[in-house]
């Protein structure tokens, strides 16, 4: 618990901390290279309900961070997928890029697994947008 809570004030931190640039490779989808489709990786679809179409440096599976647009190609959340088992008093997540620019909000929330990061996990979403613009990736 006492990782858990580090970690959302780490993340914390970072949403209200200071104002990052958005990184010029990662502005438009699709993204340059080492950033690939995750659809193209795993079989996933190329557009994920809640979550928009995923990019990844496959050299940093699997915590990320991921990219995600929205169905215009534009910019909406940085997202970290970080192993429970990683998640322990012996692992620290310092620095936590955030490539997409200013965070609006941050979500963190469990997923069971999935392909390419199969093991349960931690989403922590860093929107780039507004709440209610993240009805932009909900379809």
């Amino acid at each position: 618990m006492k990782l858990f809570i580090a970690i959302t004030a780490a993340v914390f931190a970072l949403a209200t901390g200071p104002v990052f640039a958005q990184r010029a490779d990662i502005a438009t989808n699709p993204p340059e290279a080492p950033y690939q489709k995750v659809s193209d990786l795993v079989p996933l679809p190329d557009f994920l309900p809640g979550i928009g179409q995923l990019f990844i440096d496959p050299a940093t599976l699997p915590a990320g961070p991921f990219v995600a647009y929205d169905h215009n190609g534009r910019l909406v959340s940085t997202i970290y997928m970080i192993p429970i088992s990683q998640m322990n008093a012996d692992t620290n997540f310092d620095n936590l890029a955030a490539p997409g620019g200013n965070v609006d909000h941050v979500d963190i929330y469990y997923n069971a697994g999935h392909p390419g990061v199969e093991e349960p996990h931690e989403h922590i979403v860093l929107w780039h947008v507004p709440a209610e613009d993240e009805a932009s990736v909900a379809e």
